[in-house]
């Protein structure tokens, strides 16, 4: 791997994790992903008509599709996350959001396709499957009905986290869109979507964004920051290796978590992280 991919996948690990942080503390917020994709599609608006202008104003139909494609499972993804983060704790619904998409990938070739996965491959799903039910607190955590929403969310969100890898990796290598582009068209889709949600509830909303204006504007410019990276990455590095190299923020989420949140079981936690960080490696190189 190039060490510009390498080094744009580390930043983006960070930013990664410290929105994740912003999110899980306005989790209460009916309407922080709203007040966050709006202010982004603000900010980052003067952009996305710069590439616009400079493609020539012209789409053909395929890859308006993926645009919309990358929408709706944005939207999927950052809502069954933030349902996550009402029910469980950080350090626990983001290391098995992350970690559990190459782990249902793996899974599903060998099921729908008939591979037969290497010896490496093989153990590198042991070991996320082990580091999963350490992080969750074994398999008692699965029998503790107050966690167990928390749980599920987070294998949810990772079902979305593989399914966007694939469209956003085929937009940006295949079809040569911009990275900047596609981070766009997904948060604005998300932003039209949940407009109609924010209506609803518009007499609460001032009083609800001055509770987490600031969650919601580090949210705004970290999210489509730190996932630019990782499209750029995806440009000059293969998707099967900036995918798994990208769970590195799941340890950093772990004490995150344990750190500035005092979610507790702070080893455990970022042991099982580092165990699910080992075994896509596994699933990477295998």
């Amino acid at each position: 791997m190039p060490v510009t991919a390498f080094l744009l996948i580390v930043l983006a690990a960070f930013a990664h994790s410290a929105w994740n942080l912003l999110a899980k503390r306005a989790a209460h917020s009916k309407h922080l992903i709203w007040f966050s994709s709006v202010a982004e599609s603000l900010l980052f608006l003067p952009l996305a008509v710069w590439v616009l202008a400079d493609s020539g104003w012209t789409l053909s139909l395929k890859p308006i599709a993926f645009l919309f494609g990358t929408g709706v499972l944005h939207l999927l993804y950052t809502e069954s996350l933030l349902r996550g983060y009402r029910a469980g704790d950080l350090s626990v619904v983001y290391p098995l959001a992350r970690g559990t998409g190459p782990l249902l990938s793996f899974t599903g070739a060998i099921v729908v396709l008939g591979e037969r996965p290497s010896v490496l491959a093989g153990a590198g799903a042991v070991m996320v499957t082990s580091g999963v039910l350490l992080l969750a607190g074994g398999i008692s955590a699965f029998r503790d009905r107050a966690g167990r929403a928390g749980l599920w969310w987070g294998v949810a969100t990772g079902f979305t986290i593989a399914c966007y890898t694939l469209v956003d990796g085929y937009s940006v290598k295949t079809l040569l869109l911009s990275p900047l582009l596609v981070e766009y068209a997904g948060n604005l889709f998300r932003t039209i979507v949940l407009s109609a949600r924010a209506w609803r509830g518009r007499g609460s909303l001032s009083m609800e964004y001055r509770d987490i204006w600031k969650e919601a504007l580090g949210i705004a410019v970290l999210t489509p920051a730190g996932y630019i990276l990782v499209l750029f990455a995806m440009r000059i590095a293969p998707v099967s290796r900036v995918a798994p190299m990208r769970e590195m923020s799941m340890m950093i989420g772990a004490y995150f978590g344990a750190r500035f949140l005092g979610e507790g079981h702070a080893a455990r936690r970022v042991l099982g992280s580092a165990m699910i960080a080992a075994g896509v490696a596994g699933l990477a190189l295998g």
